[in-house]
Parts: structure tokens; C-alpha cells; sequence
């Protein structure tokens, strides 16, 4: 019996070992034109339920502990079992109001992340303080708001809601469904693909300049180039109209964007990206995650626009509680 446990303990160190050496054999492949391969189809879905911001009782600890983590996935395990529970009709508004939702409408996480936020710097994972400038460009834009109602027309809800654009980075950042992202490459262009309301970027790798400063987008304009594996993507000329990760903040002129796309593992990105806009925020910060691959995750069309029942409701419920 002492051998046949001696031996198995041998096997199972020899198992442990070759494992952990081809994980620090692993090499990032390259693509047939010699840059990273980053190709392929990646979801946030385990970071879903992630808060942006630390809450406060964790100080500056960045991961979970042990306990904490397993009520995290204790508490993702009964969603989904709720998931996949069958409803009858006359439980729909209860199920409504407890956001129980069919299962074919939500994704939910497989191997959850330990972080507790996404925000890693500064050190106790908070977003900054608004400038006075940020501040007053933000108090601006509630005035106006307030003249009218909440839903007077299309342009008083949100881009997400007018189907236009969830911005450059809350277009990656997990939502409760649709949280894909697709990366191509080709010689001297890398082109990222959002599953929600279908955003296509095209980044060239050259060093051509920023086009004028008079040109703005929802997305801004980005220019990409490799440092060593990583993908390190600078963007600037944004919109004022747009947001940074779905925060109440108003990009300023002189806002810029820079991400960095490692790949960590055959099924890993690690995605990181930093907000420097001095004119809104008292110093930059920065926000990460893992986009993973996960088998059989495809993107489908995203036909927001076509099928926006939600705003018109919007809109005609308002008109019908103005008329009530």
C-alpha cells in the first residue's frame, strides 16, 4: 500500500510539474507578420458583478480573501440556478421585479474573478475627485437637463439607450449580457469588435499623427503599437457627448485613453486602461480585467437600432403620464 501511495505521489508531482512548466514555457504566438497574436473572441463575463469603485470596507486590499470569494461564486451559482428555473406566466412581474430574466437573455461568469474592483489605481480603488472645471461642466449639462423632463424626447436619455454608443471602454466592460469582444489583426492594423451595440475600431500600428483637434467621435481616435507583447492603444479627440466606463463624467479636450492588451494565457487578455484627463479628474486613474475565451462564445448582430423597442416605450410612457 506505501509503495502504491509513493508512486501515485510521484505521478501526481511529476503531473504538477510538467504543468507548471509549460505554463512558464508558454510563449505568446505571433501572427505570419511577426506581431503578438492576439486574435479571437473573448467575453468579461467573469467579471460581472464587479463594483467599478472599492467599497470602502476594503480599504486598499485588492483581491478577495478565501471566505469572500466563495460566497461570491455561492451567490453566482444560485443566480444561475434561478437562471434556469422554468416560470410560469403568472409569476412574470415577480420575476421581472427580481430581475430573474430568461436564461437565453444573460451570461454569467465560469471561472469568477477574485478582484474587488476594477478600478486598481489609485491604491483604494476609487475613482478620483472631479476638478472644479469637471465639476461645472457636468452642473452645466444637469441645467439644462432640468428644464426638461427626463424623457421629452430621444436626446434626453442616454446614448446606450438611443442605441448610439457605450463608449470606448464600457463597450468591453461587463453589462448582464452581450459582453464580447473580438479581436483582428493584419499587417499594420488591429481591429476590435464590441458585441454590444456593435462598435468597430480600427487601429493603425504606423506612426501617423492624431487627426485635428476640431475632430471628435464617440470613440475618439486611436493610434496602437506594440511594446513587447502588449498592445498599447492611445486615444484622444473625444466627444464631449460620450462617457468613460458608463461614469457621469464630460471628457475635456484634452482627455486621453491608454489601454494595454496582454495576452497572459492561450484564453487570456489582461486589459488594462488608464483615463488621464486633467481638466476632469485630480490625477489619472486606472481600471483592469481579463478578457477570456470560452468555448463556443460567438458575437452575434446586435441589432439595437432595429429592434429599440425600449426608447419608444420610454417615450410613450412619459407622454402617458403627462396626459394622466
Amino acid at each position: 500500500m506505501r509503495r502504491v501511495r509513493t508512486a501515485a505521489c510521484v505521478l501526481f508531482a511529476l503531473v504538477a510539474g510538467a504543468s507548471l512548466a509549460a505554463q512558464k514555457t508558454w510563449t505568446v504566438p505571433k501572427t505570419p507578420w511577426g506581431d503578438p497574436d492576439l486574435r479571437g473572441t473573448y467575453t468579461t463575463d467573469n467579471s460581472i458583478g464587479i463594483p467599478m469603485e472599492r467599497p470602502p470596507q476594503y480599504g486598499e486590499r485588492a483581491t478577495l480573501t478565501d471566505e469572500e470569494f466563495a460566497a461570491r461564486e455561492e451567490a453566482n451559482q444560485e443566480q444561475v440556478a434561478k437562471d434556469l428555473q422554468e416560470r410560469p406566466e403568472s409569476r412574470f412581474e415577480e420575476d421581472a421585479a427580481a430581475n430573474n430574466a430568461p436564461r437565453h437573455w444573460l451570461e454569467r461568469g465560469t471561472k469568477l474573478s477574485h478582484a474587488t474592483s476594477l478600478v486598481i489605481d489609485p491604491p483604494n480603488g476609487r475613482i478620483p475627485p472631479m476638478t472644479p472645471d469637471g465639476q461645472r461642466r457636468l452642473a452645466e449639462r444637469a441645467a439644462v437637463r432640468s428644464v426638461r423632463g427626463p424623457a421629452d424626447a430621444p436626446e434626453d436619455r442616454s446614448n446606450y439607450d438611443r442605441c448610439i454608443s457605450r463608449g470606448i471602454t464600457s463597450s468591453i466592460l461587463p453589462a448582464i449580457y452581450g459582453n464580447g469582444t473580438r479581436i483582428l489583426q493584419g499587417p499594420g492594423v488591429v481591429v476590435i469588435q464590441n458585441e454590444m451595440i456593435h462598435e468597430n475600431r480600427i487601429i493603425t500600428l504606423d506612426s501617423r499623427p492624431h487627426v485635428g483637434s476640431a475632430i471628435r467621435s464617440y470613440m475618439g481616435d486611436s493610434r496602437g503599437r506594440f511594446e513587447g507583447s502588449t498592445l498599447v492603444v492611445e486615444t484622444t479627440n473625444f466627444s464631449p457627448k460620450t462617457a468613460v466606463a458608463g461614469f457621469g463624467s464630460i471628457p475635456s479636450e484634452r482627455m486621453k485613453l491608454v489601454e494595454k492588451f496582454t495576452r497572459t494565457a492561450a484564453d487570456t487578455i489582461r486589459y488594462e486602461f488608464t483615463v488621464d484627463d486633467p481638466l476632469t479628474y485630480t490625477r489619472p486613474w486606472t481600471a483592469a480585467l481579463e478578457l477570456n475565451s470560452k468555448p463556443g462564445y460567438q458575437i452575434y448582430e446586435y441589432a439595437c437600432h432595429e429592434g429599440n423597442y425600449g426608447l419608444r416605450n420610454m417615450l410613450s410612457a412619459a407622454r402617458a403620464e403627462e396626459k394622466r
